[in-house]
């Protein structure tokens, strides 16, 4: 998505969760009013007056749809861009300021646009890794029932310093006051991969549910009281928190 015009900077400042202008790329959450998630975002200060708003494919036009109708009087253009996107391993150099850094995999990379390269891992690759370092993805881990402090997102998406945003209020809140009654966690299998909602259990009682698997490893919500060495149940198969 292109946010573009004199109010760019402005108008996203008023509407993502975290401080646009604080580098030249950052992660943000589009929120609703009670704080559910719309859609992750990475947000590229591209130039000046320029931004390029990078999300899930199938967000695209919700995305879209919604900060054009929240757009008011703001002098900015949204509108929908397609590029080719690859993920490099090992950090930005060579790349310029065509690289996006991404922190999504647990280790340096970045995200280059309309590059022609040879991919060296396949989906399963990264899904792995994407697990391994506890990163949610729309769809799996994001959804209405959740919110952001529960996901992890918090730390990497939010600024708490930048001024107000819808679903402002609720984060600050629970930042401030609260407590979460459950989190995202990964979960060492013996065995798997676990269907997404497969309940977790301790000591026959459910603390959680299964979000995202692979071979050996897992992604799920457990409730926040569950002991670190706790010896838990998937379905039959015996887990243990990462």
């Amino acid at each position: 998505m292109r946010v573009h015009g004199p109010d760019a900077a402005d108008y996203l400042q008023r509407m993502v969760s975290n401080d646009v202008l604080a580098g030249e790329s950052c992660q943000a959450l589009l929120l609703t009013a009670k704080a559910r998630v719309i859609a992750p975002l990475v947000v590229w200060h591209r130039g000046d007056d320029d931004f390029l708003l990078l999300t899930e494919p199938e967000l695209g036009e919700v995305v879209r749809a919604h900060l054009t109708r929240m757009r008011f009087a703001a002098k900015c253009e949204i509108t929908i861009e397609e590029h080719t996107s690859t993920l490099v391993f090992g950090g930005a150099a060579g790349w310029g300021s065509g690289g996006i850094s991404n922190t999504d995999y647990g280790r340096p990379a970045v995200e280059v646009l309309d590059q022609e390269i040879e991919p060296t891992l396949d989906d399963a690759d990264l899904e792995r890794l994407r697990i391994e370092a506890g990163t949610p993805r729309f769809g799996r881990e994001l959804d209405d029932r959740v919110l952001p402090a529960e996901t992890g997102l918090v730390e990497r998406a939010v600024s708490f310093t930048k001024g107000c945003y819808p679903g402002q209020e609720p984060i600050a809140r629970q930042h401030h006051r609260g407590k979460v009654n459950r989190r995202l966690r990964v979960l060492d299998l013996d065995g798997g991969p676990a269907e997404p909602e497969t309940p977790v259990s301790y000591a026959g009682k459910e603390v959680g549910r299964i979000t995202s698997s692979v071979p050996g490893l897992a992604l799920a919500y457990v409730r926040v009281e569950v002991p670190d060495d706790a010896e838990l149940a998937v379905a039959g198969i015996s887990a243990r928190l990462h």
